[in-house]
C-alpha cells in the first residue's frame, strides 16, 4: 500500500493484536485499559517513540474510526489521511453490522448467531452476549462463542458474500483475540460520544483525505464515507463499483493511487 521509495510505513498492532503483549485471548486478558483513548495514546508514544514529526494516517474499516479518533486530537502530527471501508464510530453503524440491521440480508446467519448464545441471553443484546461467553471461565464455551462470532463476521466482507469460516479466522487464538476486542469496542461505543467523529471533521480542515468505499460494503456501508466527504472540505471520496469491504482488488488499486499522489506531492511531481 506504500512504496517504499516515498515512504517510511510504520505498522502498529494495537493493544491485545497482533504481536502486542498481552494478547487479548489469554485467559485472564484485562481489556480495562484497552480504549480509544489508550490507542490514540498509544500512536502518540509511537511517533514520539520513532522520531516522527507528521505522519500520513491510513486505515480501514475500524481502523478509520481510529485514524479519525487520533487525527481530531492531533491534527497537526497529520499530513495526508487515507480510509477505506469508512466506518466513524456511530451507533448507527455498530447497530447495522453487529445488532438487529445486517440480518435483514442475512436471515439464516443471523438466527445462527442468536441461536447459538444459551436461551437466557438470546433475548438481550447480542454483542452484550456474547462478550460475556467469550470470557467464560469454560474454554470451550469460549471457542464456541469465538467461532460463531466469526462466522458471522466472515458471511459479510466480501462482494457477492461468502459462506463459512473465512481463512483470517482459522487461528483459534486469533478468533478469540478478535472476537473479545470487537465486542469489547462496540459495547463500549468504541468508547466515542455518538456522531463525536462526524461533529469533529472541522479540526482536520485543510488536511487533504482520500475515502475509499465499494459500493456494495455491507460492514461498512457508503453512508458515513459519503456524509464525511459532504462534510470535509479538503477530503475526495472514491466509490469503487462491484467492491465490498475488503481491502484487496479494486480497492487495493486506489489506496496505492491515492498513496502515490500523496508522495509525488511532496516530491514536486
Amino acid at each position: 500500500m506504500f512504496d517504499p521509495a516515498g515512504y517510511r510505513t510504520v505498522l502498529l498492532d494495537q493493544r491485545g493484536a497482533g504481536h502486542s503483549t498481552p494478547h487479548a485471548s489469554e485467559p485472564d486478558a484485562d481489556l480495562s485499559a484497552n480504549t480509544t483513548a489508550h490507542l490514540i495514546a498509544d500512536c502518540e508514544r509511537l511517533r514520539e517513540r520513532l522520531g516522527i514529526d507528521r505522519w500520513l494516517l491510513l486505515g480501514g474499516s475500524w481502523g478509520s474510526t481510529l485514524a479519525l479518533a487520533y487525527a481530531e486530537q492531533r491534527p497537526d502530527r497529520v499530513t495526508e489521511i487515507v480510509l477505506f471501508g469508512v466506518t466513524a464510530g456511530t451507533r448507527r453503524e455498530d447497530d447495522w453490522l453487529f445488532r438487529e440491521g445486517l440480518g435483514e440480508l442475512f436471515p439464516e446467519q443471523w438466527e445462527r448467531r442468536r441461536a447459538a448464545l444459551p436461551p437466557e441471553l438470546r433475548g438481550g443484546d447480542v454483542v452484550d452476549g456474547y462478550h460475556r461467553l467469550l470470557f467464560d471461565p469454560d474454554p470451550a464455551v469460549r471457542e464456541h462463542a469465538a467461532y460463531e462470532w466469526c462466522l458471522w463476521e466472515s458471511a459479510t466482507p466480501a462482494w457477492p458474500p461468502r459462506t463459512g469460516l473465512s481463512p483470517r479466522f482459522e487461528d483459534p487464538r486469533f478468533r478469540l483475540g478478535f472476537a473479545r476486542l470487537v465486542t469489547h469496542y462496540v459495547g463500549h461505543d468504541s468508547f466515542l460520544a455518538d456522531g463525536e467523529l462526524l461533529r469533529g471533521l472541522d479540526r482536520l480542515a485543510g488536511i487533504p483525505a482520500v475515502l475509499i468505499n465499494g459500493r456494495y460494503d455491507l460492514q461498512a456501508p457508503l453512508r458515513t464515507a459519503w456524509e464525511l466527504d459532504r462534510a470535509w472540505d479538503s477530503a475526495e471520496l472514491v466509490v469503487v463499483d462491484g467492491a465490498g469491504h475488503s481491502a484487496g482488488g479494486d480497492i487495493a488499486a486506489e489506496i496505492v493511487r491515492a498513496t502515490d499522489r500523496f508522495a509525488g506531492s511532496r516530491l514536486g511531481h
